[in-house]
């Protein structure tokens, strides 16, 4: 085997100013016949921030966290960064890797389960920006689920935990804990993952094992966010505001939602929970907390390092639950689209 020389960064990418907004949403949807005015709608979300969404700079901290992490930890790999849909755009990064003499690089791709729009797409995208690069492309193998991994489980625990502390202290020890994700269509969730349905299990295994390691024993619930599809398209529910009118309908006094789909806060977050569903909860008189996603979490940044190594030297799998490890290599007929792909934001 080859020795490995780089490290990619992969992410969906999102625009850094209102002028980006629209251009980057018909990237998303390219090909797909969404309406502009659908397009409109979706970028008000990003001007009510100002036009930029969070994921790139996150994904800049993220990329010098793992610098420092790598240095640390002895791993000598140069690290790069691309985009799906905005810049830098992956066909550029693996253009400069090819021009740097990369010739064998590993994957790491911001989103921790299988889904044609998490996982098969990201592998269409690399293999897309490898032909494009011509010849002298590296080799690049992205990098197993890590849904499971302790570098993943923990800081989510740590931040149910911290999100709790902030409640009023009359309920603070009588809240409910409310999972989310982005939903996809019920088809593409069925053929996730190696014979089908791996998103939904691998989102109840981490909300599961983040329930455990917090000493959690009330019963935990799984809703979803960014629904896009037309109505008569079946996603995956509860819808988060739903399922909290329904958690307020049956007495509950307060919540914390945990974006346990999230490796980071994406427009997803500051919009869907921070801003909607946040306003939901007060409406209902529900106490509200929306927990921290990893981010840069020392522990989740280690995680990457772990999971480097795992494929350097062959080191033994770090796993927490029953589901086991993430596999190393994607078969043909794994994560299949089902429908057109969701809308991303």
């Amino acid at each position: 085997m080859a020795p490995y020389d780089a490290f990619l960064l992969v992410s969906f990418g999102g625009p850094e100013g209102p002028d980006d907004v629209l251009p980057f949403l018909r990237n998303v949807t390219a090909g797909r016949g969404v309406p502009p005015e659908r397009l409109e709608q979706v970028a008000e979300h990003y001007y009510h921030f100002g036009g930029v969404s969070p994921i790139n700079q996150q994904c800049r901290d993220l990329l010098a966290a793992a610098e420092k992490d790598f240095a640390a930890s002895g791993i000598g790999l140069r690290l790069y960064w691309g985009n799906r849909n905005w810049e830098p755009y992956l066909t550029d990064t693996v253009a400069a890797m090819a021009a740097d003499g990369v010739t064998r690089a590993l994957a790491f791709v911001t989103s921790a389960y299988s889904s044609y729009s998490g996982c098969r797409q990201y592998l269409g995208d690399i293999d897309r920006a490898r032909q494009s690069a011509g010849p002298a492309a590296p080799r690049i193998d992205k990098i197993r689920q890590y849904f499971n991994h302790p570098g993943f489980i923990e800081p989510f625990a740590a931040g149910v935990a911290d999100a709790a502390s902030t409640l009023d202290p009359a309920v603070r020890d009588d809240y409910d804990l409310v999972f989310t994700a982005h939903s996809i269509p019920l088809t593409m969730a069925a053929a996730s993952g190696p014979g089908g349905g791996a998103y939904t299990a691998q989102l109840a295994e981490a909300a599961g094992l983040v329930a455990g390691r917090l000493g959690y024993r009330r019963p935990w619930r799984l809703a979803y966010c960014s629904r896009s599809g037309p109505p008569s398209q079946p996603w995956l529910e509860p819808d988060i505001n739903d399922c909290l009118a329904d958690l307020a309908a049956a007495g509950s006094r307060a919540v914390v939602v945990s974006p346990i789909g999230f490796v980071s806060d994406h427009m997803e977050v500051r919009f869907d929970l921070d801003l909607e569903a946040a306003q939901t909860a007060s409406r209902l008189g529900l106490g509200f907390a929306r927990a921290a996603t990893p981010g840069t979490d020392p522990r989740f940044v280690s995680m990457i390092s772990d999971l480097v190594r795992e494929r350097v030297t062959g080191a033994d799998p770090a796993w927490l639950g029953s589901l086991g490890p993430g596999h190393d290599e994607c078969k043909a007929d794994c994560c299949g689209l089902g429908v057109p792909r969701p809308a991303g934001r």
